[in-house]
């Protein structure tokens, strides 16, 4: 099973998708973790990928692709994947489609996390980071104990950058005029799933079980 999570920044991807993974055997494909992995072991693709990101340039969709593919050729993937970041553009979720029907596969769910923009803002405006550790909290929802001081190690507690609003507004934009037409692209092929993304943890995440339990009966 091939399975794409989407939703804005700060819609809660990564937390759902470690709950998909527990229920279901199959890895979780997040493009950080496999940009991070090429650069750190220095691969082909990943030299070529830091020439780009040096040079303050965006890496090309074929590149993205490329080191997307490579990692879903390796074992673990044999049974499916829950593809985290990927595709970020109709290009790579064309290439994607390609690549997966040469090999008898296809996408068979996109588990689309709807949330407002507003919410996104409150939620990412509120976040807070250890300097640290990197852990976080948000200054209504799980504040730490101590005002800026980290639970966990003690160090500084501070607001990201990227974390502002005028920011969080600019990242919101960019998702919405690159990631709608990927959306649309899937729900005319019939595999979109539209969640709700809004309200607790435990009940977003029953809907998004339920979603692929409906997409992949046993």
């Amino acid at each position: 099973m091939f399975v794409i999570i989407f939703g804005p920044p700060g819609a809660g991807k990564g937390t759902q998708a470690a709950r998909i993974v527990q229920a279901h055997p199959i890895p979780q494909v997040a493009t950080g973790d496999i940009f991070r992995k090429n650069l750190r072991e220095g691969t082909a693709l990943g030299i070529e990928a830091k020439g780009y990101m040096e040079a303050g340039k965006l890496v090309p969709d074929e590149l993205v692709s490329k080191i997307v593919a490579d990692r879903l050729q390796q074992d673990d993937c044999v049974a499916g994947a829950l593809l985290d970041g990927f595709p970020r553009s109709l290009p790579q979720a064309c290439f994607l489609d390609a690549w997966l029907a040469e090999r008898g596969m296809a996408i068979g769910l996109v588990v689309h996390l709807v949330v407002p923009d507003s919410v996104i803002v409150e939620r990412m405006g509120g976040r807070r980071t250890c300097t640290n550790c990197g852990a976080t909290y948000h200054v209504s929802v799980s504040p730490t104990k101590v005002q800026g001081i980290c639970d966990r190690c003690g160090s500084q507690v501070i607001q990201r950058p990227d974390d502002n609003e005028a920011t969080v507004l600019t990242r919101l934009a960019t998702y919405h005029e690159q990631t709608s037409p990927i959306v649309e692209h899937y729900r005319a092929l019939g595999v979109v799933a539209d969640v709700e993304g809004v309200g607790s943890i435990d009940r977003i995440g029953d809907h998004v079980i339920e979603a692929i339990t409906k997409a992949f009966p046993v």
